[in-house]
């Protein structure tokens, strides 16, 4: 935690005055409406003295900004402030755009490679290819010790803008200059679609953006063009975003008049019960959503809505458990708040919100090591739901509030393969420099590939793979124990085609090599098979239907 060391014991006196400005302001909320309490008065009388006596001079707006956030972090832990200098920084991942230059790219021995140019992007105008390798950066060496802040923060910037980098490319002696004009570049949140069998559409959504309801919903129909009658949703990690986009994706599943979601908060006359407005189009479709305990927020909006509704199959592990829901509010000097205003509860009443005790976000995040710890990842026994707050589906299956949406199918965390030899090598970033620098030695070969399974034909053995892997990584620091590198070889082997596979034909690819041995996707696919997915699913317990309420269409 930062001190500043004059102040430090000041700070909780102008935490408190931001209430004062924020009245004085009257930027989300009506000019006159309030009048100032004795507290607040006092508090703005505090400051005047502070400010004019105090022994030292103090930068009262300074002090005021950074203690915002500790403000805001004593209601929840989800009601956040957003500096004016972070608001584009914060807001590129769920706006579902940023400026740049159009690359994918990863670090190899502190050197920026490009893994993929974006089509139509400014790079790919400009003539950047994929295996590049940027030396320098508007004519200065560039050599990377945190790749993620330091490439983005040199690579992006407003539209329109330029910036010049140089490149070494493979078999070509003298470096590349490229002067490129930065874009608009999408931020894609389908990370991955394809048919994983005959009749099953996958589909992986990494956030729910802005444009995440149009990508899901061309990801879902170009998968229905190519034959899929089932669909595995893929929520794990995905750790929300817009409440509206969510709502929008489910009602691509649900019959007319079924709820979706209902929000609750202060005021009364705020609340709202979204309902679907019948026009989806995959309402006869049985789907899968796959969830563990990264999914949050708008995840389980979605996950929720079929299961309390008995439309589709929750699978995998208990999910984050987050009910709480958000508004955005913009700030007069361009910063803004995310306040939390009200809790959303699934259509059969319950709020999956997760305990917390107001100011303690330490120990809020630390719940989920928590259930590493006690097994619950491992076995589902070890679950601890609360058992005070039972709900039913509207086929009468039990469900229960108050800590993520539990699934009804419980897939563990798969450990298979893991070992000690696997652990080192994966800390060093092995497989992805050891897939990267194949990749990039027979890039030409492998570019004529036209899908995966071309591409993997072009692969070695998985002998020679694992054999050139062990050397590679031996060389590296990481000595060969057979033994170990035996128990952990398919997991590795296919680690190194997935990454290869990315680095030829994109993020796509690799997904759909891993699925291959991902065991929520395979029991996903055989409960397909075996009619475990037919909706609705069907219990003996008579319940009523949830209430009815507002269309899909009519939340704003």
């Amino acid at each position: 935690m930062k001190k500043f060391s004059q102040i430090k014991y000041l700070a909780p006196l102008f935490i408190a005055v931001v209430f004062v400005l924020g009245m004085l302001s009257g930027m989300w909320i009506d000019r006159g409406r309030y009048a100032l309490t004795p507290g607040q008065k006092k508090l703005n009388e505090l400051l005047t003295i502070i400010d004019e006596l105090y022994v030292d001079t103090v930068n009262v707006d300074s002090v005021i900004e950074k203690s915002l956030p500790g403000l805001l972090g004593t209601l929840d832990p989800h009601s956040v402030y957003i500096a004016a200098a972070d608001r584009e920084e914060v807001n590129s991942e769920l706006e579902g755009s940023f400026g740049g230059i159009g690359i994918q790219f990863q670090v190899n021995n502190d050197t920026v490679v490009v893994v993929e140019v974006i089509a139509n992007g400014p790079s790919e105008k400009a003539g950047v290819m994929a295996g590049d390798r940027i030396i320098e950066i508007d004519g200065k060496p560039f050599r990377v010790k945190d790749a993620d802040t330091e490439v983005q923060k040199k690579l992006r910037g407003p539209k329109g803008s330029k910036v010049e980098i140089t490149v070494l490319r493979q078999h070509t002696r003298k470096p590349l200059k490229f002067s490129i004009t930065r874009g608009d570049i999408p931020l894609n949140s389908v990370d991955a679609s394809y048919m994983a069998d005959e009749q099953t559409g996958y589909v992986k959504v990494s956030r729910f953006a802005r444009n995440t309801y149009r990508e899901f919903l061309t990801a879902l129909t170009d998968l229905h063009h190519a034959g899929a009658k089932d669909y595995i949703i893929d929520l794990r990690g995905n750790t929300g975003g817009f409440m509206e986009t969510a709502i929008l994706m489910v009602n691509e599943f649900l019959p007319e008049r079924q709820t979706i979601v209902a929000t609750h908060g202060r005021f009364a006359e705020n609340d709202e019960i979204v309902m679907s407005d019948g026009t989806g189009a995959f309402q006869d479709a049985r789907v899968i959503v796959l969830i563990d305990e990264m999914s949050a927020s708008s995840s389980e909006i979605f996950s929720g809505a079929l299961q309390d509704n008995d439309r589709g199959l929750i699978m995998g592990r208990r999910s984050f458990g987050k009910g709480l829901v958000q508004q955005q509010i913009d700030m007069e000097d361009g910063s803004q708040v995310r306040l939390t205003v009200q809790r959303y509860h699934t259509p059969s009443g319950r709020c999956i919100q997760k305990q917390y005790k107001p100011g303690d976000n330490d120990s809020y995040e630390y719940e989920i090591f928590e259930r590493y710890r006690n097994g619950e990842t491992l076995n589902a026994d070890s679950v601890k739901m609360n058992k005070d707050l039972i709900f039913t589906t509207a086929n009468g299956r039990t469900v229960y509030g108050g800590g993520g949406i539990m699934p009804d199918v419980f897939v563990p965390n798969d450990t298979t393969g893991i070992t000690g030899y696997y652990i080192n090598v994966t800390n060093a970033g092995l497989q992805s420099k050891f897939s990267y620098e194949y990749a990039d030695l027979n890039r030409s070969q492998l570019n004529k590939a036209g899908d995966v399974q071309s591409l993997l034909k072009m692969l070695p053995s998985d002998g020679v793979l694992l054999s050139s892997f062990a050397n590679y990584a031996a060389s590296n620091g990481v000595p060969t124990r057979w033994y170990y590198l035996n128990i952990s070889s398919k997991l590795i082997v296919t680690q190194l085609k997935a990454l290869i596979a990315r680095n030829i034909l994109g993020m796509p690819a690799y997904y759909e090599v891993m699925n291959s041995i991902d065991n929520n996707v395979q029991t996903a696919l055989k409960s397909l098979r075996d009619g475990q997915a037919d909706f609705p699913i069907q219990s003996n317990q008579p319940t009523d239907k949830p209430a009815k309420g507002k269309s899909a269409k009519s939340k704003k």
